[in-house]
């Protein structure tokens, strides 16, 4: 399928929603709703608030915010007065938020009145790292009975916030006015810095545009030709800061005039009590998160009938943990995959389509290149396994001030993923794995996700991380990190056993350690680079 979607500013979006259906629900906060027509005035009353704090076309503004209605409200309003959102994650450390803020020029933040969270970031105004800094009562968007559950109960969880001229407390913010207009043009102003680590581990903001972000979700849509606008709900578990859940769950449930279904952590409950109350038709996630609810769901009644929609992304989805969901949902899940620098998705499984261990298709508008990545002239033939290069209109514009990066993240004008991967006769893309996860044994190339979705056929096994460690007669091999399944037991002398008839001798990890827990990042994607550095250090 090939389109060429409209380039619109991503506050358009909410626009059109709200004018459609104004009366339609956008957002669920633990049960307290919010209709279209009052998110829109709420977005207005904040940009005009932003306004006159001094918020100019091109500022920066840091979100710190878990998955509440303020996120929502606060990143359509900075970008619908030509402001640029900083997307950051409530678990970095003081050090980490400070870094951020200096690199990226934020001179205004937006957090929570959680002590944990406040705590972490009205330091930076002291050290005059920030100007300003927008506080948020989290007793604000409460339902009436859980607001007065918190008081009573976890009010000692709030932090007691002095008058100060630069905290600014949201109800001021929001209270009243409308913005001044501002001229955006989509294809070259700034929406996001969203930071990744890219094909560098180094932390970097990718700059993405307006027209990237509002072609990603336009793209998107095109693979759901059965979604009705103005119906249904998305439940949003993955937090909102990371670009996965920004594009598939906040930005292309606005651009549908769907219901946000917020929650604010991972609570197995009230995820489940959730589901059964709002019966959304979509869920993006995680793998880890679906393999969560696999392990509940075996055990006791989960309400996930009304699913039509499942995407995972983030990290590679095993075959096993797909499987097994499917079964007790009756729901397609497909696997997708992105990157921050792309806004972030570029390919996907079709649904009804979905082929065993492949990423899906390109997205529409979308072309995916196999190169050889030490040649990147050189365009590899179907089947054959080089780097991934895309083109396509949610690629991003490079890296904030970063020109050195962003040259070498290009060829040609397009965007070098790191990713090692094929492409078959069908158009479906397979990959391999990141390019320098790749493990050189014996001058064999060793995939960690091959070796980790072998490790997902034993049915004991309920998270996986393979590495490569040094070995001193083959200049690495395979370790694997496991942890089984609650209330089962494995030798590793059994797994051994096992793996002899999924993987070559070569393959196989030559050495595996059992552990409680496996690290992971704030999205819910198991982490490496933890046990990689634990590893270097012994």
């Amino acid at each position: 399928m090939s389109i060429t979607p409209p380039s619109l500013a991503v506050p358009a979006l909410l626009e059109s929603a709200a004018a459609r259906f104004p009366n339609r629900p956008a957002m669920d906060f633990l049960g307290k709703s919010t209709n279209y027509a009052e998110l829109a005035a709420l977005v207005d009353k904040t940009a005009a608030g932003l306004q006159r704090l001094g918020v100019t076309q091109g500022a920066r503004v840091a979100l710190c915010l878990p998955n509440t209605p303020y996120y929502v409200i606060c990143y359509y309003a900075i970008l619908k007065i030509g402001g640029i959102v900083v997307n950051l994650s409530p678990l970095y450390v003081e050090r980490e938020l400070r870094h951020f803020m200096q690199d990226s020029g934020a001179r205004i933040a937006v957090t929570l009145d959680l002590a944990e969270l406040h705590g972490k970031i009205a330091p930076l105004l002291a050290s005059n790292d920030l100007d300003r800094l927008i506080v948020c009562p989290m007793l604000g968007i409460l339902p009436l009975l859980k607001r007065l559950g918190f008081w009573a109960l976890k009010r000692k969880e709030l932090a007691r916030v002095a008058p100060d001229s630069r905290q600014i407390p949201f109800a001021q913010l929001a209270a009243q006015g409308s913005p001044t207009p501002v001229s955006i043009n989509p294809a070259q102003d700034l929406a996001v810095l969203q930071y990744t680590g890219g094909t560098t581990g180094i932390p970097k903001a990718a700059m993405l545009t307006h027209a990237n972000l509002s072609a990603n979700c336009q793209q998107i849509a095109a693979l759901l030709p059965d979604m009705q606008p103005g119906q249904g709900g998305i439940l949003v578990m993955v937090p909102l800061f990371h670009v996965f859940a920004m594009t598939v769950a906040m930005n292309l449930s606005v651009h549908c005039a769907m219901n946000m279904i917020l929650l604010p952590r991972f609570d197995k409950e009230l995820l489940r009590a959730t589901l059964r109350r709002t019966k959304p038709l979509m869920f993006p996630g995680v793998p880890t998160l679906y393999a969560t609810i696999n392990e509940a769901a075996a055990k006791e009644d989960w309400f996930l009938s009304s699913l039509r929609y499942c995407v995972s992304g983030a990290a590679p989805l095993p075959a096993d943990v797909r499987q097994r969901f499917e079964a007790l949902s009756g729901c397609a899940l497909v696997e997708g995959y992105g990157l921050s620098e792309a806004s972030p998705v570029v390919a996907c499984n079709p649904f009804g389509q979905l082929r065993e261990g492949s990423i899906g298709k390109p997205l529409p508008g979308t072309i995916v290149e196999i190169r050889d990545p030490e040649n990147p002239a050189h365009l590899l033939p179907q089947g054959k396994i080089g780097e991934l290069f895309i083109r396509g209109p949610q690629v991003m514009q490079g890296y904030w001030n970063r020109p050195d990066e962003t040259a070498k993240t290009f060829f040609e004008g397009a965007l070098r993923t790191g990713d090692a991967g094929y492409i078959d006769k069908d158009g479906y893309i397979f990959l391999s794995d990141r390019l320098k996860d790749i493990i050189i044994s014996g001058g064999y190339n060793i995939y960690p996700r091959v070796v980790e979705e072998a490790l997902y056929h034993h049915p004991a096994i309920a998270e996986a991380i393979v590495i490569g460690i040094p070995d001193a007669k083959r200049g690495q091999v395979a370790k694997a990190f496991v942890k089984l399944r609650e209330g089962v037991s494995l030798s590793e002398a059994e797994l051994h056993a096992f793996l002899a008839d999924y993987l070559s001798p070569v393959e196989r990890p030559k050495k595996i350690e059992f552990r409680a827990y496996l690290p992971k990042t704030a999205v819910g994607k198991l982490s490496k680079k933890e046990l990689i550095a634990e590893e270097g250090a012994a």
